[in-house]
């Protein structure tokens, strides 16, 4: 069950104590301006379509606490304390006045605000947002070199620009070994049988438990490990870790159940045995879906080939920058080829200007004979060198390969930050819909950062004139 709040209110309207002042130029005060509320509340309240029971928490309470914790990367309680603590981030959060009794939610209720807001949610928030900000934004004097060939022949009445990337959001795993990962499913299903054990059906199968955690004690701290001391630990655990599930199964044949959750684990626990014993029987390294964390099997890894971290653990996500505006096009926890999805953000730009972009700035990676002919079929100029050998004669234009050099980087300042300042660089959730939620998350708040931005340069703007205007009286 939902109910509609009572709407944005001024500050001036904001219940304080006596001797609080606060300050309409406060950042938190100038965001809270900046978001369209009543839309956003319309779209959220979609979500809730039972109308009886309790009443959830409103909108703003709710979207406006995963902003903060995105923004400062607070844990869900210290969350809930700053909101407590801070009049401005109450007034942010939809507050008719300072309360600080006690606390705005339940900390574990961040859980389930996550979960509503799915990234497909917070992709149309981050529309709502960006839609809202065009309108209000102030055209600034400035030229910009953008040749984005608008006005030359041939473009079909094409125009912007498109920059397009892809990056890897690590989750905030341990570094996988098999030796661990095998030590840590045999711990997670000694508790499981230990909790389908009962004392009154006679003595606990055996599992070895000590034997089990002091070689694997033995093995980790070695300083250097052989690849013969690597197979044989590796073989203990699949031996200790197989002891314990054929006993887990003889539990479950007397008709004993477990919990959901823990029914969910066993399940990644015998897959982990399974894709284990394969690579130690076939004496290989890699297996298709291999799961490189228990509490998180829904984790893949990504092969990158950056310096230094050949290799991340995280989700793979693809974004697009348009006039400095950033939107989630596509995330995914599987590997996948980002080229293959450079004409469906084609397609979605044309969708939201009703054109397609004169060009488009993106890696080596995406310029394939699929994508080259759909954007020479519309008009699109995909930024690099052509396919295959140099043609005999042939002169490229290095002026312009070099400025959309130098402007795709935009891209990479938003993978930057986002990774900085908005949670995208060591993303914590533990569930597949909540750590998706977390970069999404970090998208729009990617976008609230420019719009705060563009505030600031517009104050200073018209304090520079304003000065200007003083002095030239005092001249007079």
């Amino acid at each position: 069950m939902y109910r509609y709040s009572n709407g944005q209110i001024s500050i001036a309207d904001f219940k304080q104590p006596v001797g609080m002042n606060l300050k309409e130029s406060n950042r938190w005060v100038k965001k809270a301006q900046t978001i369209p509320w009543p839309e956003i509340e319309k779209r959220y309240a979609a979500l809730f379509t039972n109308r009886k029971g309790n009443a959830a928490k409103p909108l703003r309470l709710a979207l406006g606490a995963c902003i903060i914790q995105a923004e400062y990367g607070y844990s869900d309680e210290e969350t809930a304390l700053q909101i407590q603590e801070n009049p401005y981030l109450q007034y942010f959060c939809g507050y008719s006045g300072y309360d600080d009794e006690k606390l705005p939610f339940d900390p574990s209720l961040m859980v389930y605000f996550r979960k509503r807001l799915t990234p497909e949610v917070l992709g149309e928030i981050n529309e709502m947002i960006v839609r809202d900000a065009k309108e209000r934004q102030v055209k600034e004097a400035e030229s910009k070199d953008d040749d984005d060939s608008d006005g030359q022949p041939g473009t079909g009445g094409n125009s912007g620009t498109m920059i397009v990337d892809a990056t890897c959001a690590p989750s905030n795993i341990r570094y996988p070994q098999d030796v661990s990962l095998l030590n840590e499913a045999r711990e997670n299903a000694e508790k499981i049988l230990d909790v389908l054990h009962d004392p009154a059906d006679g003595k606990k199968p055996r599992t070895y438990r000590k034997c089990a955690r002091k070689d694997y004690l033995k093995y980790t701290r070695c300083r250097k490990h052989t690849s013969k001391m690597t197979r044989k630990a590796i073989g203990k655990q699949l031996a200790y870790l197989r002891r314990d599930l054929d006993a887990i199964d003889g539990k479950l044949s007397l008709g004993k159940n477990l919990p959901p959750r823990q029914a969910e684990r066993l399940g990644t626990i015998r897959a982990v045995y399974e894709q284990q014993k394969y690579m130690y029987d076939n004496r290989t390294h890699s297996v298709p879906d291999r799961i490189v964390s228990v509490n998180q099997p829904f984790v893949r890894p990504i092969v990158r080939g950056k310096a230094g971290k050949p290799v991340e653990f995280g989700a793979k996500l693809d974004i697009s920058v348009v006039d400095g505006w950033t939107r989630l096009e596509c995330c995914s926890f599987d590997a996948y080829n980002e080229a293959g999805n450079l004409q469906e953000m084609a397609e979605r730009f044309r969708a939201r200007e009703g054109h397609y972009p004169s060009r488009i700035l993106a890696d080596k990676i995406y310029r394939n004979r699929e994508n080259l002919s759909y954007c020479k079929a519309h008009g699109i100029r995909l930024s690099g060198p052509a396919l295959g050998r140099p043609k005999k004669g042939e002169t490229r234009d290095k002026a312009q390969d070099y400025r959309d050099e130098c402007e795709r980087v935009e891209v990479e300042r938003r993978f930057s930050l986002a990774k900085r300042k908005c949670g995208m660089g060591l993303v914590t959730a533990k569930l597949r819909e909540t750590a998706a939620h977390v970069i999404a998350m970090s998208v729009l708040v990617l976008n609230l950062r420019k719009i705060q931005r563009a505030l600031l340069r517009i104050l200073t703007y018209l304090l520079e004139i304003l000065a200007q205007n003083k002095n030239w009286a005092l001249v007079q």
